[in-house]
């Protein structure tokens, strides 16, 4: 190759990072590439750890930072903040000119980040595609930035199915696995005390990982489901809950109000705004169960070998291990989870587990991929169709 590929990267939060780190460390230490990193969302906002301070700390330069979150996050809020992150990343990508930009995943800033890639005729590769989660709006996003990408990397091959289905070209579909989970196999993970240390607390008992996001699709109110949540740690004053803040989506604040009332009241609860990617994994390991409903706990828990407990709908529709234990948003029903977790019976299945979303060098791979895709013509992509006269689809409009 005769030319230095300018790679440019859209990170919008803690977690998202994390599960970029690999990718971008790849980028930033190849001499055919030209790494390029914007930074905006919860990054750049103290209440949720400015974060941006762990990518720097990771030797990594800020090319650009948008600011884009409004202080409330009201439907309405989080509208305008779109609005907001679409100017400033028409502004930095106008700048920057990157050959190809990486988005991963499904959150509103990386909606925004497409659409003005788009615009601007710069191809797009996303990570995470093809998936489905039934109880947030993150599915729609999800499915709109595939259709705005060329390159796709799936992270199953049901996933990457589901991406072909949408329209893509099955040549720019590739199954390579989960990224995040090249972290497990790479970062040499904190001790229990060494991680009580780090968080300057006391992990005297068992503990469990606890992380709500708010439901953008709920049939009952956030705050009610935090409270039924918070009702049934109540029943085990025996653990303590490392919680985390929920993302930035719409009345995530009002949880985390709810939450710091929580853990002021009860001392065997330890709040904390980011555990960054290192603390998060030691944290898992030695927990215990995972609670909330992440995407964290249905796609890199299996992994350590210890019991999911996924609340509600925010995940439905995912594939998960046989690790993961579903339950409602009420707090008989997380109890039931809970203890279900805590059996040494159901322990001894998480350890056997085979997580789905594993496979060897994810990172590496996407990014040979990214490096050797001709780039001329990327944008003029033709829609896939799929033969209908082969599938067995009842006509229900007769």
């Amino acid at each position: 190759m005769d030319f230095t590929r300018k790679i440019c990267v859209v990170t919008g939060t803690r977690a998202e990072y994390g599960l970029l780190r690999n990718l971008v460390s790849l980028i930033n230490d190849c001499k055919e590439t030209s790494l390029q990193l914007v930074v905006t969302g919860t990054h750049l906002v103290e209440e949720f750890g400015f974060t941006i301070n762990h990518i720097i700390e990771d030797g990594f330069y800020v090319n650009k930072k948008i600011e884009m979150l409004l202080a409330n996050d009201s439907t309405v809020s989080v509208t305008k903040s779109m609005g907001l992150a679409l100017l400033g990343f028409s502004d930095a990508f106008d700048e920057l000119k990157p050959d190809i930009i990486i988005l991963l995943g499904d959150r509103y800033e990386m909606l925004a980040a497409a659409s003005a890639a788009l615009i601007a005729g710069i191809p797009v590769a996303h990570i995470h595609g093809g998936e489905v989660t039934e109880g947030a709006i993150d599915d729609s996003i999800r499915h709109s930035i595939t259709k705005m990408s060329y390159l796709h990397f799936a992270s199953t091959e049901e996933y990457r199915k589901r991406i072909i289905q949408l329209g893509e070209e099955p040549e720019r579909v590739f199954n390579v696995g989960a990224p995040g989970l090249d972290n497990i196999d790479k970062l040499e993970l904190l001790s229990v005390n060494e991680l009580s240390k780090s968080m300057k607390c006391e992990l005297s008992k068992p503990y469990a990982v606890v992380t709500y996001h708010p439901v953008t699709l709920p049939y009952r109110s956030n705050l009610e489901a935090i409270d039924e949540l918070m009702k049934a740690l109540k029943e085990f004053s025996e653990m303590q809950f490392i919680i985390t803040y929920p993302n930035a989506d719409t009345y995530g604040r009002q949880i985390i109000d709810k939450l710091k009332e929580f853990s002021r009241d009860n001392e065997n609860i330890i709040l904390v705004n980011s555990l960054g990617q290192l603390r998060y994994l030691s944290a898992i390991k030695n927990a215990e169960f995972v609670l909330g409903n992440s995407s964290s706990g249905i796609i890199e828990v299996p992994s350590f070998g210890i019991p999911t407990i996924n609340i509600g709908d925010r995940q439905k529709g995912r594939i998960y291990a046989e690790s993961v234990i579903h339950c409602d948003d009420n707090h008989k029903s997380i109890i039931r989870a809970c203890n279900i977790a805590l059996s040494s019976k159901f322990k001894a299945i998480a350890g056997q587990v085979k997580n789905p979303y594993k496979q060897e060098n994810t990172s590496s791979r996407i990014f040979n991929y990214i490096l050797n895709t001709e780039i001329n013509r990327i944008n003029r992509k033709a829609f896939f169709n799929i033969d209908f006269d082969e599938l067995d689809l009842e006509n229900k409009c007769k």
